[in-house]
């Protein structure tokens, strides 16, 4: 359900918690988000004020934020107001998703001051405005002057609430609530009554209705009034829980377990996990939209380089004309001709025509097919090798798609971006991608180079450890640099996907063990949904890394192969 009138009250309800807490911190990690830091009871609490459009809320949080080095305006004005002061009261009118915070303190020479904070939950106009005393503005998250506005938000006016055009639920009685909808006996559309009732009370969202129905499948207007007074009522009790679906959560009363019930932190953890999945999406799309664009760019280039191939197939027939020419200049007419029939002595010599331009005598044109050739020869050379670069380009570049595709956090797309910056052909156009941060991802205690980023991941096999790569930078520190000579090796057979390397410890696995990492590398591949996968193996100590070649890239010798089925283990 939306951040609708319900829940705004109960998060209310639940956070008078804070009453008499002392404000000691404030912190803006970006432009939709204020971090207020409080002290109770020698126990610090932290309260997540969002007005992301989609994801506005309020909820206490125990999630860490990143902050930038200089507070933003807004920040600090709310540092000079605030900090030090205690809250006095937490409060919302009826359903309406505004919360009112009110501070009290005293000043330098112990006059007793006081302040608000409203904060506004109302989708793209969400807002947090700081107010005096008397209500008027000091400042606000966003500043509104547009003359279409009702509601007018900037500094030195006296604050009004905004107008609210829907009807107060609480402020109806069940006949009202009838004659509202129409009266209707019995509820035969859903989809019909939930709209009508978002649309006409404020506060109560159509998924909330619409959820409600399908759950306790109500058949009149009578059901749905009780069930909803009943809800609001238990706001200020906590006797509710939340229901989770797919993408949604849902209140529902409880009478069982409301000791343990907290709303602020169940929406924090909710909340934490849908950014957290949205950002990764965003990150995600917009590195993998530069890299697909690189990687069209790579296959047009191979298409012209096999089609600069396909024409130096043709070079020795230019070569061949030139001799056939140049041996038979002594009875051939020095005049210009469109073709000319000769022997080739190199087929028996049988007739052969050979197509020549008329602007140009015999002779000439014998020169011009010399030069053809060795034209095409030199290309044959260049383009081979112009080949064979973007073949390993291509190969690399749909090495970092794998990696994108299987990336589980924001800090591993940070990873990758990291590692194709210092690829020459992604260089320029990662320099200003805005999902381009430092990896916030702990080293692990395997790490020994402390300046590389290793985290890999681990399976326990019958005693035995095995560690599998995330992404090619990662794959090169466990094959080259942790790994010792006499611990085993695994990769898909040319097919991209990570490494995975069997950690010895002077004991020797068995076939059942080599079989299992196998099938672990065969799922962390591009052959996860494959069958008899084939898997490479081999002692670390012949696996090598050519010079100059790509993070994850590594040639090897003297191994075996398995044949197996993916499985994550």
């Amino acid at each position: 359900m939306p951040y609708d009138g319900i829940v705004t009250k109960t998060v209310a309800s639940e956070l008078n918690l804070l009453t008499g807490a002392r404000i000691d911190k404030i912190f803006q990690p970006n432009n939709n988000t204020v971090i207020l830091g409080f002290y109770l009871d020698k126990i610090n609490y932290a309260l997540n004020i969002s007005t992301n459009p989609q994801n506005y809320r309020v909820n206490l949080t125990t999630k860490t934020w990143i902050n930038p080095k200089t507070a933003p305006n807004f920040c600090m004005v709310l540092r000079k107001h605030l900090l030090g002061l205690r809250i006095k009261n937490i409060i919302t009118n009826s359903l309406e998703r505004i919360i009112t915070i009110e501070f009290e303190g005293f000043d330098d020479i112990d006059d007793i001051i006081s302040k608000k904070l409203i904060i506004e939950l109302m989708g793209k106009h969400c807002n947090i405005i700081l107010l005096d005393d008397q209500n008027i503005i000091i400042d606000s998250l966003r500043h509104i002057n547009n003359e279409n506005s009702t509601h007018i938000v900037i500094p030195h006016i006296k604050y009004t609430y905004p107008k609210i055009i829907k009807k107060d639920f609480l402020l109806e009685s069940l006949d009202d609530f009838k004659t509202t909808l129409g009266n209707i006996e019995k509820i035969t559309d859903k989809d019909l009554i939930s709209k009508a009732i978002s649309n006409n009370y404020n506060g109560i969202s159509k998924n909330y209705i619409s959820f409600i129905l399908e759950k306790y499948n109500f058949s009149n207007l009578d059901k749905i009034y009780n069930f909803l007074i009943d809800i609001i009522n238990r706001t200020d009790s906590l006797k509710l829980k939340i229901e989770k679906t797919d993408k949604d959560y849902f209140l529902i009363p409880d009478d069982n377990n409301c000791d343990n019930f907290s709303i602020n932190f169940a929406l924090d953890d909710f909340y934490y996990k849908k950014e957290s999945s949205e950002e990764l999406k965003t990150n995600r799309n917009n590195v993998l939209k530069l890299i697909l664009s690189t990687l069209k760019k790579y296959n047009k280039r191979l298409e012209s380089i096999n089609n600069k191939l396909k024409d130096c197939e043709n070079m020795d027939k230019y070569r061949l004309y030139g001799e056939l020419i140049t041996a038979n200049l002594y009875k051939i007419p020095n005049k210009n001709l469109k073709t000319i029939d000769l022997e080739n002595y190199y087929d028996n010599n049988n007739l052969i025509t050979i197509p020549l331009d008329e602007r140009y005598l015999p002779s000439v044109n014998a020169k011009r097919f010399f030069k053809k050739y060795n034209k095409l020869k030199n290309a044959l050379e260049i383009v081979s090798i112009q080949k064979k670069e973007t073949l390993e380009e291509l190969d690399y570049i749909e090495s970092v798609v794998y990696e994108l595709e299987n990336a589980t956090s924001v800090d591993e797309i940070a990873i990758i971006l990291d590692e194709i910056s210092e690829n020459d052909i992604f260089k320029e156009k990662t320099k200003n991608l805005n999902t381009k941060k430092q990896s916030k991802i702990k080293k692990s205690n395997l790490t020994k180079n402390k300046n590389t980023n290793f985290n890999p991941l681990k399976y326990t096999i019958n005693g035995f450890t095995l560690l599998v790569g995330r992404n090619n930078k990662e794959n090169d520190y466990l094959t080259l640099k942790f790994a010792k000579k006499t611990d085993i090796w695994f990769h898909t057979k040319d097919i991209h996907g990570s490494h995975a390397v069997l950690i010895l410890d002077n004991k020797t696995p068995d076939e059942n063990v080599l079989t299992k990492c196998a099938e672990i590398t065969a799922y962390h591949s591009k052959a996860r949904f494959s069958s008899n996968v084939a898997v490479d193996t081999c002692p670390i100590k012949y696996v090598k890394k050519p010079k100059g070649a790509k993070p994850g890239m590594v040639i090897y010798t003297n191994y075996n192969t398995l044949y197996v089925n993916p499985k994550n283990h």
